[in-house]
């Protein structure tokens, strides 16, 4: 038996969700190699051969593979699959576009955001926003499977991995990348951060988030992010949004200002470790969750948490 990871990396460095991936992989059972294919591939495959358990390590670079377009990397994982019973890659926006064409190219079942691993076809992964667990066995041949990254513990670095080439596909391909616009942040990234701070409807303006949100956020070292209700009346960016149709997060400290507890958005942060939720509403459902809980007016509380710290 073997497995295929396809790694996750952003500005030259392997994503911290990789190494949780190599974890869920493992408990598949058998070698675990991983693909590192892109743009500065060669500068981050060292990076992916200390990862532990980890056999070896695949490194595809070529202008067809500048980005990861899910085109592209079809052409790539579907040959090396020969060799491997699963491909493994994490349940984020990339790992989202590029494993359904996988399993479509190698006709299986792709086994979307699975959260616990119980033998080499059957696993667990949540339905209905997270408010029931499944269990699923596939007889597929060939495994292709997204990984929701907060369900398992990161793998850690003594690993020493042999590094092969691998060749890129030559293309070209219908869909080419053009060009995006990244944003800076010297805040950590919303789904590795240990903190996070969010922010709801509940604050009014884009003005009130900014104001309350931002500092409590700077003081703790946290990122920043919030409801889907607060990212459609335009308070924060699409980019902060948390919750089943957002970003998945799992920090040591969740704290939700002003966030009445849809189960929307408790689908993307109730694995959380620790929970403090801050509302008026003492019968908002997010004290259902909550570790702890303020009843108070946010506009008075948050300045006095923030001024305290």
């Amino acid at each position: 038996m073997a497995v295929l990871v396809i790694a996750e990396h952003h500005h030259g460095g392997l994503s911290d969700a990789t190494h949780k991936v190599v974890t869920a992989a493992a408990k598949f059972g058998g070698d675990v190699d991983i693909l590192v294919a892109g743009e500065n591939a060669g500068a981050v495959a060292p990076e992916a051969a200390k990862v532990s358990g980890v056999r070896k390590v695949l490194k595809a670079e070529g202008e067809s593979l500048r980005k990861q377009t899910a085109e592209a990397m079809e052409a790539l994982v579907v040959p090396l699959m020969a060799n491997y019973d699963a491909v493994f890659i994490a349940a984020s926006t990339t790992g989202k576009n590029i494993a359904p064409r996988i399993a479509a190219k190698l006709d299986v079942m792709q086994l979307s955001e699975i959260i616990d691993v119980i033998d080499q076809s059957t696993f667990v992964r949540p339905i209905y926003a997270g408010n029931a667990i499944m269990t699923v066995k596939s007889a597929d041949a060939k495994k292709v499977i997204t990984v929701r990254g907060t369900a398992f513990p990161a793998a850690g670095n003594d690993g020493s991995a042999s590094i092969e080439d691998a060749a890129a596909p030559s293309g070209p391909f219908k869909s080419e990348f053009v060009s995006e616009e990244m944003v800076k942040s010297d805040r950590p990234e919303l789904t590795g951060a240990k903190r996070v701070v969010s922010g709801g409807r509940a604050l009014g303006s884009s003005e009130e988030f900014n104001r309350l949100i931002v500092p409590l956020a700077d003081k703790l070292g946290a990122a920043v992010g919030a409801s889907r209700a607060a990212v459609d009346a335009g308070y924060a960016p699409n980019d902060y949004q948390v919750g089943q149709t957002g970003k998945i997060v799992a920090p040591e400290l969740y704290i939700a200002v002003g966030i009445s507890g849809a189960i929307q958005h408790l689908a993307g942060m109730k694995d959380s470790k620790i929970i403090v939720a801050i509302n008026k509403d003492e019968e908002a459902p997010i004290f259902q969750v909550a570790d702890y809980g303020l009843v108070a007016d946010l506009f008075n509380a948050v300045p006095e948490l923030t001024d305290a710290l």
